[in-house]
């Protein structure tokens, strides 16, 4: 999952449409104001917010929750069989945010081993092999039509890239990646589509091939995000997690919570900020606050492998 590129926007009831990332449109979305700020305190919401969010109480029903749950993977794989590898941006910010990428390793030449977590259509690996020739990549995820567009890239090359589907909170990574094998992974905008009863699930399964002294670098929604706010009545599924139009769905992290999950998996916060921004809607005319969570975790050099 990545930039949204071409989709726009839309005032439709409860049209939040999948993975608004960063800026919503590349044509109809730019900085208020550039840069952002990195900061360990949730963004403070106005009293109308604060109201709009109480009055929504009501919740999906049971009998849909499941249905959604059953269905998480067909809806995934819809989302890329309609928009095909238009959808994103290339992300080329990730070296910028996370020097990890870059100095893990001691001696320049030294290949590093990374694994991308839901790695959609590639928008994140290809820039990365690209700038970096000393590095191999197992690229997994959870729709098997994106892991097909990652083969069919013409970067795609089997000496330096594996990509392969994987449900992460049940088919087992080892199948596909070796043990205690990974310096890096990246968990991009991928555990808030994860239902929370599962996600330490996901990171167990993570945990297994990152190397003793590893690293998971991690970026997703943050708790009072623009799209959180912008979902209409009938979308809540539980605190914090929504449902979009097209049947995928988000959840919105506190800081808290997110270091929790990781350190009930046996992980060790190395930094778990929020990042604010502000992005104006050209077409609208407004701008609009997003927030991020940006994170770091490393797996202690004296954790065994389960």
């Amino acid at each position: 999952m990545a930039l949204r590129k071409n989709e726009s926007s839309s005032a439709d009831n409860n049209n939040i449409t999948s993975c608004e990332e960063e800026v919503e449109s590349k044509d109809e979305m730019s900085p208020c104001v550039p840069g952002q700020t990195d900061t360990s305190t949730a963004r403070a919401l106005s009293q109308e917010e604060l109201q709009r969010l109480g009055a929504d109480r009501t919740l999906v029903s049971d009998f849909k929750q499941m249905k959604l749950e059953k269905e998480a993977q067909k809806n995934w794989d819809l989302f890329y069989k309609r928009n095909t590898t238009n959808f994103f941006k290339d992300r080329h910010w990730t070296t910028r945010e996370f020097e990890e990428l870059k100095a893990c390793r001691e001696f320049e030449s030294q290949r590093l081993v990374l694994l991308e977590a839901g790695c959609g259509v590639g928008n994140c690996i290809f820039p990365l092999l690209e700038d970096d020739l000393n590095i191999f990549v197992y690229a997994c995820d959870f729709s098997p039509r994106a892991v097909d567009f990652v083969k069919q890239n013409s970067l795609y090359c089997p000496e330096r890239c594996f990509a392969f589907q994987c449900d992460l909170t049940k088919d087992d990574l080892r199948e596909n990646v070796p043990e205690g094998s990974v310096d890096v992974v990246t968990l991009i905008f991928v555990l808030s589509a994860v239902h929370p009863d599962k996600m330490k699930l996901a990171l167990q399964n993570i945990s297994r091939v990152l190397k003793p002294g590893g690293i998971v670098l991690f970026r997703d929604y943050g708790l009072y995000d623009h799209a959180m706010l912008r979902f209409k009545a009938g979308s809540k599924l539980g605190e914090n997690l929504y449902v979009r139009q097209d049947g995928t769905r988000s959840y919105f992290f506190s800081k808290e919570l997110l270091a929790e999950l990781f350190q009930q998996t046996g992980f060790r916060s190395v930094a778990n900020d929020y990042v604010l921004r502000e992005t104006v809607n050209k077409k609208e005319g407004l701008c609009v606050p997003r927030v991020f969570l940006q994170s770091k975790f490393t797996k202690p050099a004296q954790t065994q492998s389960s």
